[in-house]
């Protein structure tokens, strides 16, 4: 059955696996966030243990899962791939450093005699947690605003700029849906950690953290309605499915809303789960929000990566050459590759419910302080 499909729906049915990954990640990114809480909320060395060994048994998650989108985006949109890569490369550079230290940090911070000391972990720590989720934010806000590069007839990549990527950070758009990620992942941070930790005999820091989620959502919603405001008003890139020819369409991502109506109703959902967590942690003192925020992040994801790539929408638009902009269409793999990669893909199922499992035996009891002390002490990051 697979075999029979067309190339035209194998791209589309490949954008929406790889729009799951990538909104998958922005879920997991609650160990970013919870990586900026440490000082925030962890007044005590026993606190902060408390956080970094609550997070830091997920953290792995996370990367994994960038990569996989990344790998995702590479086999099914090599064109996408060599150009962003390939020519907003300090961008990444900087986003694979941010990550690189973070590794580093769960690693050593508590071995004896490291060189630097724990703060310095720390610090890397919440460089990744807020750097590097601001820039993907910043380099996901050009799916809307656009790049600056240059295709020739041989596919060969011609940055504009010299800052090769890092110049998306001018633009209001891109920075404010890197803030909002940042924030948003400060309020899954404090979920998880709300879920996760037993706070028995440590009420205020189990009040701290209850308001960590609600002052930290209060925070992102100037960000969100920067980022919703300007989905609803800016002109976009359309692309003529007869002639394949790009031009800047007048409110052009407010008629994918519209036109997709199902993606406006997944946004939605999605933002109401996110509101619904907050106030039953804040106001109702329930425990379970991360699942709530979770799914409803992941909504809001894949509504963000649908409303940039379907409907004749170029997802990865060129400011400085409009005909270089790439689609689903033009920026894919092969009608073999794709197939050969969907019949790798059935096995995602197997795969996702293995972490399922497993994420449901390591979180079957909440972490308590006693677990990082004593001859039995657990892995203490």
């Amino acid at each position: 059955m697979i075999g029979s499909l067309d190339l035209a729906t194998l791209q589309k049915l490949w954008w929406i696996l790889a729009s799951v990954v990538g909104s998958l990640f922005l879920f997991l990114t609650f160990v970013q966030g919870g990586q900026t809480l440490i000082w925030q909320l962890g007044r005590t060395e026993r606190e902060k243990s408390l956080i970094i060994n609550s997070i830091g048994r997920k953290w792995e998650l996370t990367f994994t899962t960038l990569v996989l989108f990344g790998g995702a985006l590479f086999a099914a949109f090599p064109k996408f791939y060599a150009t962003s890569f390939g020519g907003a490369y300090w961008v990444w550079i900087a986003i694979l450093f941010t990550f690189i230290v973070q590794a580093v940090s769960f690693e050593y911070r508590k071995k004896p005699n490291n060189l630097f000391g724990p703060t310095v972990y720390e610090a890397f720590l919440f460089i990744n947690g807020a750097i590097g989720i601001l820039l993907i934010g910043t380099a996901v806000g050009t799916f809307f605003t656009g790049a600056n590069f240059v295709l020739d007839e041989y596919n060969f990549v011609k940055w504009t700029t010299p800052f090769r990527g890092l110049e998306a950070a001018q633009n209001i758009f891109n920075v404010s849906l890197g803030l909002f990620l940042v924030m948003n992942a400060r309020v899954l941070g404090a979920l998880y950690l709300l879920n996760n930790i037993d706070f028995t005999n440590m009420e205020d820091f189990k009040e701290r953290t209850r308001n960590a989620v609600f002052t930290n959502f209060i925070a992102a919603l100037p960000f969100l309605l920067i980022v919703l405001i300007g989905l609803l008003t800016m002109d976009g890139f359309g692309v003529n499915p007869n002639t394949g020819v790009v031009s800047i369409v007048p409110f052009k991502y407010l008629k994918n809303l519209v036109e997709m109506p199902i993606v406006l109703v997944i946004l939605l959902a999605g933002l109401a789960l996110v509101i619904f967590a907050v106030y039953s942690a804040k106001f109702l003192k329930r425990e379970s929000g991360i699942w709530f925020a979770g799914l409803g992040t992941v909504l809001v994801g894949l509504a963000v990566f649908f409303t940039a790539g379907f409907n004749n929408t170029p997802f990865y638009p060129s400011r400085a050459d409009l005909q270089s902009s790439l689609t689903i269409f033009n920026a894919s793999s092969s009608h073999y590759t794709l197939t050969a990669m969907t019949y790798v893909a059935l096995i995602i199922p197997v795969v996702l419910a293995y972490i399922a499992y497993v994420w449901k035996q390591m979180d079957s009891q909440k972490l308590r302080p006693e677990e990082l002390e004593g001859p039995e002490a657990q892995e203490n990051y």
